[in-house]
């Protein structure tokens, strides 16, 4: 785990002078899926952390009702992170090279494009569209 964090950090530094799509395109097919599976661990492990924390500063808090920033923050999460890939990374590696393909997407960030390309793979095209528009336009 720690081997792919920092993996991903250094080919980050390294990519600054770069459009995300090209920074996609330099890495091979087996640093691709690590890439993809470094930021799907972080934030599930990000998650996860969140809900503990929450869970204790809250413990025996009868009248405590969770709100909906909380919600929204694990719904923004989850979008980032197929469920419907099962486990095989290589279906998103490859609908990033497809997403980056459009020279329209060469400047939206890896993880943006991650967020779309899952929410893509779960079904969700209509949520998935809208936020390939907003990036598109604001990259």
């Amino acid at each position: 785990m720690k081997l792919i964090i920092t993996f991903c950090l250094i080919v980050s530094i390294n990519a600054q002078d770069r459009t995300p799509a090209e920074f996609w395109y330099g890495m091979n097919e087996n640093e691709k899926v690590s890439f993809v599976n470094g930021a799907y661990s972080a934030v599930s492990v990000m998650k996860s952390h969140h809900q503990r924390q929450v869970k204790e500063q809250y413990l025996g808090n009868d009248n405590w009702v969770r709100p909906y920033y909380i919600d929204r923050y694990y719904e923004i999460a989850d979008e980032h992170i197929s469920k419907e890939v099962e486990g095989n990374i290589n279906i998103i590696s490859q609908a990033m090279d497809a997403f980056y393909s459009n020279s329209d997407n060469g400047n939206i960030p890896v993880m943006e494009a991650i967020r779309i390309v899952s929410m893509v793979q779960d079904g969700d095209l209509q949520k998935a569209n809208l936020y390939l528009i907003k990036a598109q336009r604001k990259y």
